[in-house]
Parts: C-alpha cells; sequence; structure tokens
C-alpha cells in the first residue's frame, strides 16, 4: 500500500504552483495569434507600400524601414509571447539553467507590476485608434483610398486591440493565484 506524505506536492501542468484556470491558459495562447495580422500587415509598409493608407505627411522611403518594421514585428511577438510567464512555471521561478540565480522563486509584483504596466500601455496606445474607427469626435485618423483597405486594415488591426485588456486580465489570474491563499 502506498501512502502519500503531506510534504508531497503534485505539480499542476506547466510547473505552477497553483493550477491554472483554462481561461488563462488559452488567453496566454491566444495573444501572440492576435498580434500576428497585425504584425503581417504592416510587412509591405518596409517597402513603402502603403497598403490603401492617405497620409499626406508620409515621410521619403528610407532604406532603415526594412530592419525596423521586421524588427517592430518581432519584437511586438516577442512581447505577445511573453504573456506565458504569466501561466507557466518559468514566471514563478528562474529557471534552473540560469547560473546563481536558477530556481529561486520570483517576487509575485516582479511579475505583475511591468504586466500591469505593459497591458495598461498597449491600452492607451490602440484606444485612439479604436476611439476614431468608433466615430467618436476629436479622434482623427488617416484615410484609405478604398473601403476595401480600410476594411483590411480593420480586420487585421483590430485583434491586436484586444492585447492591453487580455495582458491586463492574465495579470488579474496570475496576481489571484501566486498572492491570494488557497481555498
Amino acid at each position: 500500500m502506498t501512502t502519500i506524505s503531506p510534504e508531497s506536492r503534485v505539480t499542476p501542468p506547466h510547473g505552477t504552483e497553483r493550477p491554472v484556470p483554462r481561461w488563462a491558459d488559452i488567453t496566454a495562447h491566444a495573444i501572440p495569434l492576435l498580434l500576428l495580422p497585425q504584425c503581417l500587415w504592416r510587412l509591405p509598409f518596409a517597402f513603402d507600400f502603403k497598403m490603401g493608407m492617405i497620409d499626406p505627411n508620409a515621410p521619403e522611403w528610407v532604406w532603415w524601414a526594412v530592419p525596423y518594421v521586421f524588427g517592430l514585428s518581432i519584437v511586438s511577438e516577442a512581447l505577445a509571447l511573453l504573456s506565458f510567464g504569466l501561466v507557466r512555471g518559468w514566471g514563478e521561478r528562474v529557471p534552473r539553467w540560469l547560473p546563481g540565480i536558477g530556481g529561486k522563486r520570483i517576487p509575485p509584483l516582479v511579475a505583475v507590476v511591468p504586466a500591469v504596466l505593459g497591458g495598461l500601455g498597449a491600452t492607451a496606445f490602440w484606444a485612439p485608434t479604436l476611439l476614431h474607427w468608433l466615430n467618436v469626435p476629436g479622434f482623427e485618423g488617416l484615410g484609405f483610398s478604398s473601403i476595401w483597405w480600410e476594411v483590411l486594415a480593420k480586420v487585421c488591426i483590430t485583434p491586436g486591440m484586444l492585447w492591453g485588456p487580455l495582458v491586463l486580465a492574465l495579470t488579474f489570474a496570475y496576481y489571484v493565484r501566486r498572492c491570494r491563499p488557497s481555498t
């Protein structure tokens, strides 16, 4: 007969101290996918293709537009992938392979503060565009040469507008899981 001592702990999937809600795990997987259409939509701008946007103040094309636009897309996706830290063990403990600090517990606020700032920043960044698209007075934006270019832009960009609010929701779930007593 096998007995289980009270000291032995069952580790939930993904190496977290407490189980991650299913919705939070799905949300962490969705965030990079929601940003992908926007990142792909942005790439033609690197080669001076305006995607139907009318901007009388647009600067002339420069060679560094290519690495800038591609880099912006890569950095956006890399930051989106950091949301996995809110639902995985590496967001609670430093990975063991890091010398000196590997395996140490990460204080919850070390993850919560940057995640809240990032979520609020992403929300604030996209709010003017959303308000322009909703025709709120005082929020002006660029025009498009046809309705089809505008529809394409909105289809590609709108999912990325959820990035900030979703990170904030994940951060709240992380905080509750790590800082509140278990029931």
